[in-house]
């Protein structure tokens, strides 16, 4: 699709004079700017009122864009309604989980059900692709923008309603899903489900509900109702553009809504990578490869693009500290190690005023190229200009895989038990840690992906067990793969019922063992576990486990449990199934999956060495690049292969010893 690493991201020409464009374009060229992002939240100039378009000033800012050489992604304006939509459609404002119409404001203030929000959105999106759709410099369409938050409106609740009938058909098949046997909740027609918000069944709050099923179901709904207004205009842009592709930016790790199911709408994924403040800089690397590898398996291992990323600073935090120097060109290395093909920018000129005007940027308010980080833009710029296209359409080639399921997030924290202090994603990314720390190549994918071609599938928190998954993960583990799973797994089915069968549930005879009793404390209370000859702190939940045939490796130290097992695996066929009955410390679940790997062999290259990443990807003539990103102190490290680094033209021999200085990448081409 491109010539090589797209690099640039949004640019707002409309918020300025026309005399300051011809700067900008200079200082792009400096920069090594190739790509721009337009159109994000242009709605109320492109139309100025219903039965009004004015594309003049878009026309001026694509003609210049095109006539600078830019490749152009060009973006429809659904992400921010302008204020006449809301003035003429009062009922197109959301309405919150505490019952409240809002009024005109922000951005994301569109509900997805309301028909004159889909239509007005349509028919811009159409227009736009008509307009411009042959214009050779459009490279994507970017529809919306961060999709996310949830109406309870009464379009909504007709909307659900619709979506239920669909789902489950008839009501009694609907009762029984939702076991409304409990607490008089049998409905007997359609018109008497409600959304469930603070006015139904979440009266302590939005975490709190009564029926799990009604809630999970409509958070299934809210994320589908939104993916509606994705597909409408997707399907309005083809109609003029068919050959463009089209995408939006996603947000990571975001609970709200469900990327497996928009996954296969997308033309290729894209998201917008703002990582949370954490004072461990290797956590905050090992979360970002985990946000990335997500976003790489939505496609089955295609290459993604970062939309988004700060040069500098965030502004949307309380307290925002800068990227120090060097994190930038790290992190953006990151990315593409973990198959990105574009790295962008939000905002490519800081914004005037309003809520970003602190958000950084590669020009600052004052348009200066002298900045240290204008500078560390431009180097990184001339970086991918060096690299070219060598690097793209490389894929990650995974032996293990790590699988993620929005409704085991959902359920999970739904659910009036065991312990509310658990938090899917703070399991997730523990074990991710670990793997990402040994270097195994890793795919994220969802329960529904194909196992075959994995030898280790590592699946934390894996409560809700739907369809076939738990005969894919038996015919793993017979074939001599290894399966490693956690507390709180095979419990529910994909209506958030119990397994009427012992925990855990459909694993139950893989694992050999069954769950006697959960016990829960709280986050302060540690049971320590012995695992491998080695002492390690458990949390939260604490699962009293039966054998029946399961080698027990940990036990716990502690309560009237004390000498019961904590860690057992299970050999089945050729392989093995592993079970941690509760939620270990970061080095406890790295003992279990470097166990987990080693039986495979798959502790990759400088996986013992701390923070130091290394990942791969193979280009579709069969070339390997392997990518080593050091994300802590300066350390001699041996080189894990022989090739050519690109960064700096050295050619490397296997005996070679690496000076890693913080911050750095190689890029090595292998030999």
């Amino acid at each position: 699709m491109t010539p090589q690493i797209s690099y640039g991201g949004d640019y707002n020409p409309e918020q300025w004079p026309r005399e300051v464009w011809d700067s900008d374009y200079a200082a792009f060229k400096l920069a090594g700017v190739d790509t721009v992002t337009l159109g994000v939240f242009a709605w109320a100039h492109l139309q100025p009122a219903e039965d009004r378009y004015d594309f003049s000033t878009l026309d001026a800012i694509v003609q210049r864009a095109t006539a600078e050489g830019m490749r152009i992604v060009l973006a429809t304006p659904s992400g921010a309604m302008p204020p006449w939509l809301a003035r003429a459609y009062p009922e197109t404002c959301r309405v919150d989980f505490e019952g409240r119409r809002h009024v005109y404001g922000q951005r994301h203030n569109a509900c997805p059900s309301s028909p004159d929000f889909r239509r007005l959105s349509v028919a811009l999106a159409g227009r736009l692709a008509e307009r411009y759709g042959d214009n050779p410099a459009v490279v994507a369409w970017h529809v919306g923008n961060e999709y996310g938050g949830a109406c309870w409106c009464p379009a909504c609740g007709e909307a659900f309603r619709e979506w239920l009938g669909e789902r489950y058909g008839d009501l009694d098949r609907l009762n029984a899903a939702w076991n409304t046997a409990f607490w008089s909740h049998a409905f007997t027609d359609w018109a008497e489900i409600q959304p469930p918000n603070a006015l139904s069944e979440h009266w302590r709050g939005p975490n709190h509900t009564a029926f799990q099923g009604i809630t999970l179901d409509y958070r299934r709904f809210m994320s589908d109702a939104l993916l509606g207004g994705f597909v409408a205009e997707k399907a309005a842009i083809r109609e003029h553009s068919p050959n463009v592709p089209v995408t939006t930016n996603m947000m990571g790790l975001y609970q709200p809504i469900d990327y497996h199911r928009w996954a296969p709408h997308l033309d290729f994924a894209s998201w917008d990578n703002y990582p949370p403040e954490d004072p461990s800089a290797t956590r905050t690397a090992a979360r970002m490869a985990l946000a990335h590898r997500l976003m790489r398996g939505l496609r089955g291992g295609e290459p993604f693009w970062v939309m988004e990323q700060t040069p500098s600073v965030t502004a949307s935090r309380d307290v925002n500290p800068v990227k120090r120097p060097g994190v930038l060109r790290l992190w953006s290395w990151q990315s593409v190690a973990n198959g990105a093909d574009a790295v962008l920018y939000f905002q490519l000129r800081q914004s005037r005023g309003a809520c970003e005007k602190y958000h950084g940027a590669v020009l600052d308010h004052a348009g200066r190229t002298d900045t240290r980080v204008f500078r560390e833009v431009a180097e990184l710029g001339a970086e991918f200009a060096r690299v070219g296209g060598a690097l793209l359409g490389g894929r990650t080639p995974a032996r293990a895989a790590l699988l993620v399921d929005w409704d085991s997030w959902w359920a999970v924290e739904l659910s009036d038990g065991p312990n509310r202090n658990v938090r899917y994603l703070d399991v997730l990314t523990s074990y991710h840690r670990a793997l990402w720390q040994a270097n195994v190549p890793l795919d994220v994918v969802p329960v529904t992906a194909d196992l075959s071609g994995y030898d280790v599938v590592v699946a934390p928190l894996l409560h809700m067990v739907k369809g076939d998954l738990a005969d894919r993960v038996t015919a793993l583990v017979e074939r001599g793969g290894t399966f490693v799973t956690t507390a709180l797994s095979g419990r529910v089915d994909e209506d958030d019922n119990a397994f009427l069968a012992d925990v855990p549930g459909p694993f139950a005879s893989l694992l050999g063992l069954r769950v006697e009793e959960t016990d829960a404390q709280q986050p302060d209370v540690v049971n320590p576990v012995t695992l491998f000859d080695a002492e390690h702190e458990a949390r939260h939940v604490f699962e009293v486990v039966v054998p029946v045939d399961a080698e027990v490796l940990g036990t716990y130290g502690a309560d009237f449990y004390a000498g019961t097992p904590a860690v057992t695996r299970a050999a089945r066929g050729r392989g093995h199934a592993w079970y941690v009955a509760t939620l270990l410390d970061d080095a406890g679940v790295a003992a279990v999956v470097r166990a987990a790997l080693a039986e495979h062999g798959l502790i990759g290259p400088l996986g013992d060495v701390p923070d130091v990443e290394v990942t791969e990807r193979v280009m579709p003539d069969g070339t390997r690049y392997l990518f080593v990103l050091n994300h802590g102190e300066a350390r001699t490290v041996p080189a894990p292969v022989a090739g050519t680094d690109l960064l700096s033209g050295r050619d490397l021999r296997a005996e070679d010893e690496l000076e890693l200085a913080p911050t750095s990448v190689l890029v090595i081409r292998c030999a």
